[in-house]
């Protein structure tokens, strides 16, 4: 009796069904481990190379505020300051885990942003450098337009000293019939030197309207035959091209610029007189306005 129920086959059914559905069970989870994992592998393959083109992206962000420059201060503190950002940035996805899928998502976020940053900085320098151009264009029409004024300057300068000297001309004085001679203690007309008391020069100045008027000095100058200049005093000065020279008489008399006679008159000393040719030369407002020759016996 024993022996036929230690040989029934049902008895161990239940066990053997048991054994199968672990069995199965264990199967089945395996086969959802492999397939988890080749998911999971899968998905870190992407994420990494997600991370990949993401630090590419931030290299190419860099490269572009690399290319940056500008002429203000202010600007390029500016972009430096973004350059830090993106290179520090550019560390940290180097060192964060590619399955740090939240951070990962936050730097995409942070290269979009940063993108639209260098866009701005972009447009703010291409209208400073159209800024600075227009700026120069018209720095060089200013530079064209004061060239073109120190031209008309020097050309009206030279007009100017041109039109000066031509009134300085025109109001310089002139002389005619100018004549010499000696005079006797009497007041009459004598060539002998030692007969001469006075030595008379007259002459006739010109009308002239646009001549300076007023109280005019005229001054004499006579040279002996031998070039000494007669004169009473190394004092009696007159100013005549940028120097001071002596005379050897002078009159002042009023000049309203018509035309009138003038005579003057220079005392002679004992034997200060010698026999031959004598130059007189006459001056006035700073010119030589005659000169004359005449003999003494």
């Amino acid at each position: 009796m024993q022996t036929q129920e230690t040989n029934n086959p049902y008895r161990n059914k239940p066990l053997f069904i048991a054994l199968g559905i672990t069995a199965l069970l264990l199967i089945v989870v395996a086969v959802l481990y492999i397939s988890q994992s080749v998911e999971m592998k899968e998905v870190v393959e992407e994420m990494t190379v997600e991370k990949e083109i993401l630090t590419e992206e931030y290299q190419e962000l860099a490269l572009g505020y690399d290319s940056l420059e500008s002429t203000s201060d202010t600007l390029n503190i500016m972009l430096e300051q973004e350059r830090q950002k993106v290179e520090h940035l550019i560390e940290e996805i180097k060192t964060i885990k590619a399955t740090n899928a939240s951070r990962m998502r936050e730097l995409r976020k942070e290269l979009s942003t940063m993108r639209g940053v260098l866009k701005s900085y972009v447009h703010q320098i291409d209208s400073l450098n159209r800024l600075n151009e227009e700026l120069k264009q018209e720095n060089k029409q200013y530079q064209q337009q004061y060239t073109r004024i120190q031209s008309s300057y020097r050309e009206l300068e030279g007009e100017k000293d041109e039109l000066e000297g031509k009134v300085e001309i025109a109001s310089r004085l002139e002389t005619a019939g100018i004549r010499a001679s000696g005079l006797n203690t009497r007041g009459r007309s004598t060539d002998r030197t030692n007969r001469i008391d006075k030595l008379e020069v007259c002459f006739t100045i010109l009308k002239n309207v646009t001549a300076p008027v007023g109280i005019k000095p005229f001054y004499v100058r006579i040279e002996r035959p031998d070039g000494q200049l007669l004169l009473h005093s190394r004092d009696d000065l007159f100013d005549f091209e940028n120097s001071e020279i002596n005379f050897s008489a002078m009159r002042s008399v009023e000049y309203g610029g018509e035309e009138m006679e003038i005579c003057i008159y220079y005392d002679v000393d004992m034997g200060e007189l010698m026999p031959g040719a004598y130059t007189v030369d006459l001056f006035a407002d700073g010119a030589n306005i005659g000169r004359y020759s005449f003999e003494l016996d």
